[in-house]
Order: C-alpha cells, then structure tokens, then sequence
C-alpha cells in the first residue's frame, strides 16, 4: 500500500473514532453541558450549487433530518453501496423515512456537473427525496472542512479515483450535527439508528 492512500485511510478511522465521540457527547446532553461544544464541531455554512444548477447552502438542512454524504458519481462502489442501503433503510423505516432528506455532496467537481450529479441521483434505489450538490473545488474544500471529512484524489488521466470519508452524517432539522453512522451497516440498522435519534428529537 502506497504511503498516500495509507495516511488517508488513518485519517478516515481518526475521523470514524472522532465522529463517534461527537455522538457520544451529543447522546449525553445532559451531563456537562458538553452538547452545545460537540454540535459545533461538525457542519456549518457552505455554498454550493444543486443538481437543477439552483444556488444552496446549509439552509436546505433546515425542518428534515438530513443524511449528508461525501462522495463522487465515478465511484466504483462505497457510495453506490451506500446510497443503496441508505435508500433500503428509508423504506425500512415506513413513514418516518419521509422525515429524511439525503444530502449528496460531490468531492469530484470537475467531472460532477449539476447535470451529471441529477443523473446518477435518479437510480431508483438511492433514497428519496435527494439533493446533489457540487460547485467550485474552493466551495467543495470548504464544505468539506466544516464537516471534518478529508478527501484526495488518487491517480492520473480522466479514470482517477477519489479517496472521500465513507460514513454519513446525520444532521437534525436545526441543521446540527447529531451523529455519524458508520460505513457498512445493513439497512435495518441504520434505519435504527435514524429512527432513535428522531425519537429523542433535535438537540437542544
């Protein structure tokens, strides 16, 4: 294994084992008042441009719970993989999966048009509703600095790869940060996972 790819893959467990703190801290809101720390430390204000070519920003988080993913359209497999379970997950959890938007922020822009991005979210397995979202490779790095999820890209000529986090991350309908749900999990527990924490409803 090359030492690139090895130091982002370490990145991507730091940030595993970091988001599950985040949660933890968030989960024990009322011991502390270590909640209002924690929720600051992932997300906050972006602009970017939708799949219909629409300006958007950190707004459209706002009244649904959103599942925000980092990824590219030219994926071979995480995010396909992903997006499919978190589409099985959606139907899993009946009427509170119309509670969920999906969050689809490309880390691929110069090949992930609006036009490209409203192709690909059109599968009939990725969850609905879902939001594409891509922009200039400064808006792309600033979005992804707010949420804490480090990308790179990997190779040479128009078949490179992207090395992007693999997790989702489940924002409440104040547009905070309420947990991440790790990579791999088959849809009955993620849509667990969702289901909880709309139960115990939005952070205070």
């Amino acid at each position: 294994m090359n030492r690139p790819r090895l130091l982002m893959i370490l990145a991507l467990v730091a940030l595993a084992l970091f988001g599950g703190m985040l949660a933890w801290r968030l989960a024990d809101r009322g011991q502390g008042g270590g909640a209002s720390t924690g929720a600051a430390l992932v997300g906050g204000p972006f602009q970017l441009i939708d799949q219909d070519g629409k300006a958007a920003d950190q707004t459209l988080l706002e009244g649904k719970w959103s599942a925000v993913f980092f990824g590219y359209t030219y994926c071979p497999d995480v995010c396909p993989l992903t997006l499919s379970a978190l589409g099985a997950a959606q139907k899993e959890m009946g009427r509170r999966g119309r509670d969920l938007q999906t969050v689809f922020i490309t880390v691929d822009p110069a090949r992930d048009t609006p036009a490209q991005l409203k192709s690909y979210l059109s599968a009939p397995v990725f969850p609905r509703p879902v939001t594409g979202l891509t922009g200039t490779p400064e808006q792309i790095a600033a979005a992804a600095k707010v949420y804490r999820a480090p990308y790179s890209r990997e190779g040479e000529g128009a078949g490179y790869l992207m090395n992007h986090p693999a997790m989702l991350y489940l924002m409440d309908p104040n547009g905070r940060f309420n947990r991440i749900i790790p990579d791999g999990l088959p849809p009955a527990e993620v849509a667990r996972q969702i289901t909880e924490a709309m139960r115990e409803g939005p952070q205070s």
